[in-house]
């Protein structure tokens, strides 16, 4: 019987470090592209009316990037090898919706940062599910993320990002690839 539960708990921690790894992993990914996408929004809007708005996420984005690389670097987690590519992608995602007009800006802001808010209470409860005593320090991290990120949304909403020209439309070509690009990552 003890055999059976040592065999059973190596198969947990296997499991609870697959899930760690996962988690870290598409995160960084998540906090890499943040941080591109506001810096290529601030590339063009840097004089404009919001330019202190955008550097101000940016500065939170290149702290919950640090954070990630902590986090990375604790637990052993390699970065995607798609995070070169998810770089220039949204790099030109900031510039692309920057050049659209402020409006659009905060839009792509509202987007990302819905659906960032929505993965990382997902993440949460695939951690809760798991074991809260064993996820305490991560969960209180991303719970802060994630509670930043929806600040952000906030924010976006603030300065009229919902009134952009094709608001859905560009909302829905936002959200559908970080959808592919989560899915890619994990």
């Amino acid at each position: 019987m003890l055999r059976v539960i040592v065999r059973g708990a190596h198969t947990n921690s296997a499991a609870r470090q697959a899930l760690i790894e996962k988690i870290i992993r598409v995160d960084h990914a998540g906090e890499l592209g943040a941080d591109r996408i506001y810096a290529g929004q601030l590339a063009v809007l840097q004089g404009s009316s919001i330019g202190s708005v955008i550097k101000k996420m940016w500065d939170d984005e290149k702290e919950h990037l640090d954070t990630m690389e902590r986090l990375a670097a604790k637990h052993n987690v390699p970065h995607t090898v798609f995070s070169p590519i998810f770089s220039v992608a949204a790099y030109a995602l900031g510039v692309g919706t920057a050049l659209l007009g402020k409006e659009s800006a905060m839009a792509c802001t509202v987007a990302v940062e819905e659906l960032i808010g929505q993965h990382y209470n997902d993440q949460l409860k695939e951690l809760l599910a798991d074991d809260p005593e064993a996820h305490k320090e991560l969960l209180k991290t991303l719970t802060r993320l994630r509670d930043e990120e929806l600040h952000h949304h906030d924010t976006g909403i603030e300065h009229n990002g919902l009134k952009a020209p094709a608001y859905d439309a560009l909302k829905w070509v936002i959200q559908t690839g970080c959808k592919g690009a989560i899915k890619i990552a994990e």
